[in-house]
């Protein structure tokens, strides 16, 4: 690997991860009633989008629909099997209780998001319209409608977001 493209990568990583950190922050501001503040850090977490977007694009990371569905479905199921597993035990022996639940809410909806690649993968091309919810507390991802009680943390109903 060159480094221009290691670069590419860690700078790929970098924007990433500003691009969540500043939602989070603009999430925190807005309910401390900092308006003005969650709107900065909303704008600048846009700005890093475009940001890692522009690496992945030189990094040859963004193909054809077909291909991401392939590559999302491997990152999915990579978590799932290996990375996630790993990180639980390791909660577990430090007793790391936020860690462990954290951990395990992500390593179950990866399985859902696999799934729900794959579904696609199948369906390329006569993908059925269907409406996404998403639970606030653990990120489960489903179709449709919203449960009225999420199957993987408990949530009511009222904790999962519309996708549009």
């Amino acid at each position: 690997m060159s480094k221009t493209e290691k670069n590419l990568r860690e700078a790929f990583a970098g924007e990433s991860q500003a691009n969540r950190k500043y939602l989070a922050f603009a999430k925190k501001a807005e309910a401390e009633g900092f308006s003005q503040i969650a709107r900065l850090f909303r704008a600048a977490a846009e700005a890093e989008t475009v940001h890692a977007h522009s690496h992945l694009r030189e990094l040859g990371g963004i193909r054809a629909t077909k291909d991401n569905l392939a590559a999302a479905i491997a990152g999915e199921t990579d978590e799932f099997k290996n990375m996630y597993p790993q990180m639980i035990a390791e909660a577990k022996d430090e007793g790391a209780k936020g860690a462990l639940r954290s951990f395990s809410y992500a390593n179950e909806v990866e399985k859902i998001h696999a799934a729900l690649y794959q579904k696609a993968l199948e369906d390329l091309g006569k993908n059925p319209a269907t409406e996404y919810y998403v639970c606030q507390v653990c990120g489960n991802t489903v179709e449709n409608e919203a449960p009225d009680e999420c199957p993987i943390c408990g949530a009511k109903k009222e904790m999962f977001k519309k996708v549009d």
